[in-house]
């Protein structure tokens, strides 16, 4: 009950474009064959809708999306659709998240992250008429699990002390 708090040094916007920059390079890795590889972009699109939501909003989420599009050769704006629809989610529910602790936040992003992929779903689904199989959902629960390790990265340089004073309970 009593865990510690911490204080959190503002964020770096280039350490934010720096991180969406490489969840887009790691979605550009031909991951195609195997199962369950989590959606990066999306993973760190809602991580920064959650904790900075002034700072990277609807806006980079629709241009992410886009560049998505033109990568996977997909109908243009499926990516774009899905990622503002989870940015915006993810804006909405920043205030109430926070105060779990991040085993509970993943619970929390679960959610979000099925709907993105049901609305990717049904915009291919009604674009080919094809349904992939129910194993396409576990990306989700991946990305859920992978939760504790992208706040630890991402929230890492914001940790560190300006000044290192041993006294200082917080």
């Amino acid at each position: 009950m009593n865990r510690p708090q911490y204080i959190l040094l503002p964020v770096s916007p280039l350490f934010i474009a720096f991180s969406l920059f490489c969840a887009f390079l790691l979605n550009l890795l031909p991951w195609g064959r195997f199962v369950g590889v989590p959606d990066f972009v999306a993973l760190t699109l809602v991580f920064w809708g959650v904790h900075q939501p002034r700072k990277v909003g609807i806006g980079t989420a629709f241009l992410l999306g886009l560049l998505m599009d033109v990568h996977d050769a997909t109908l243009l704006g499926e990516n774009a659709l899905a990622y503002t629809l989870l940015s915006y989610l993810a804006i909405m529910i920043h205030r109430r998240v926070l105060w779990f602790r991040v085993s509970t936040q993943a619970l929390h992003v679960l959610p979000l992250l099925l709907l993105a992929q049901t609305v990717q779903l049904t915009v291919r689904f009604i674009v080919s008429g094809k349904f992939p199989s129910w194993y396409y959902f576990i990306e989700s629960f991946v990305a859920v699990m992978l939760w504790p390790v992208v706040s630890a990265l991402l929230l890492a340089p914001q940790r560190r002390a300006v000044d290192k004073d041993h006294t200082r309970p917080i």
